[in-house]
């Protein structure tokens, strides 16, 4: 199996604990009417080039207007695209590329010494509500609208743990792993803006590591949402694999750089 295809299985079965998946010819529709402004949970995905563009542009259109949903495709391996994001341009979708880079861990245990007020937990139905708090306060997490029904979601899937951090006694960052096979990847990396600075995410992340490696897990993923995210990665023991230019096209709404960025 290719990169690509590793990780596109592993991107389908995170996608599938948050959203509803329909196999179609030419990719995946992905829906969620509980979630509709999530885009994860709610886009058409496409990595080939359809023998139809007009009508799979349409079947899209469609799909989600029907149930209130603002139409969008996760475009890959742009590369082969060219003749549908022409399509594509004409049913006037906005389009935005964007650098997506895949990181895994180089399988090295950080000794930690971390301080004495540093204590780290697994989320339970007690600390719940802390923990939800923090991700509520990420915009790059889609904010309330977002984590507050897919946090509960997740908790309750077999697949995730969910971790809290507090120092003295504060909770103040989260992280959660996704477990598929003898794959794992990292996500919901949080910090209250008054915490960060401190390395205390860094804290995290080594306690996540060594949960992966005691484990037995083969590989420990992160897709950071951009290339200033990646070098924070970096520093934790992560390598950059491959950096894809993956597209996303939306008619109507905002772009996922406005999102990221106000």
């Amino acid at each position: 199996m290719d990169l690509f295809q590793k990780i596109l299985e592993l991107d389908i079965a995170y996608l599938d604990t948050l959203t509803k998946r329909i196999n179609r010819p030419w990719g995946y529709l992905f829906y969620n009417e509980a979630q509709p402004t999530y885009f994860d949970a709610n886009h058409a995905h496409i990595h080939e080039n359809p023998k139809n563009s007009k009508a799979v542009i349409e079947e899209v259109i469609l799909f989600y207007k029907e149930r209130n949903i603002i139409p969008r495709f996760y475009l890959y391996n742009l590369e082969k695209l060219s003749s549908f994001m022409k399509e594509l341009a004409s049913f006037k979708f906005g389009f935005e590329e964007l650098v997506s880079p895949i990181q895994i861990w180089n399988g090295e245990v950080h000794v930690q010494n971390k301080s004495e007020y540093i204590s780290i937990e697994r989320v339970t139905k007690e600390n719940f509500n802390e923990a939800l708090e923090i991700e509520c306060s990420i915009k790059e997490l889609g904010g309330r609208e977002v984590r507050e029904k897919a946090l509960a979601e997740e908790f309750k899937h077999p697949s995730f743990s969910h971790y809290l951090l507090r120092y003295d006694g504060e909770a103040c960052a989260t992280a959660c792993l996704f477990v598929h096979g003898g794959q794992v990847r990292m996500e919901s990396v949080a910090t209250k803006e008054q915490f960060r600075g401190r390395g205390l995410i860094g804290e995290l992340i080594y306690f996540l590591q060594a949960e992966v490696k005691k484990a037995g897990k083969e590989d420990l993923w992160v897709f950071p949402i951009n290339e200033k995210i990646e070098k924070v990665y970096a520093k934790y023991g992560f390598i950059t694999v491959e950096k894809f230019i993956t597209g996303h096209a939306f008619l109507g709404g905002s772009s996922i750089k406005e999102i990221q960025e106000s």
